[in-house]
């Protein structure tokens, strides 16, 4: 089966985007309970510290870099009209989006180990 990248822009984009909604409801939840006192803050705070936590936070990373990068490629597309490049372009911004993951997560990695 065929699947244009068109797509799978389209699908990631989506995905992406409600992930940073999760992540921002879950971030507005350890800061908000700040003000229930420091004890409730400390325990939210330490919930959010564990290795599965930094798993996800290398996942966070590749949402707000592809997310950005596919937003960056819509605008080229749009405003230059540069509709022939438009596969070109996906590809460039996945495999700028890969990189940059990488590159961010491995000292996630790293200190993450580092804490075991």
């Amino acid at each position: 089966m065929y699947t244009s990248t068109g797509f799978i822009s389209f699908f990631l984009r989506r995905l992406t985007g409600v992930a940073l909604v999760f992540y921002l409801a879950l971030h507005l939840w350890v800061i908000g309970s700040a003000n229930a006192g420091p004890e409730v803050f400390d325990a939210r705070l330490n919930a959010v510290q564990t290795p599965i936590f930094k798993l996800a936070e290398i996942a966070l990373l590749a949402a707000v870099v592809y997310h950005a990068f596919d937003g960056i490629r819509l605008l080229i597309v749009h405003y230059f009209k540069v509709t022939e490049y438009r596969k070109s372009l996906f590809y460039a911004a996945f495999a700028i989006s890969a990189i940059l993951t990488i590159a961010g997560g491995i000292p996630i990695l790293l200190f993450m180990l580092e804490g075991l």
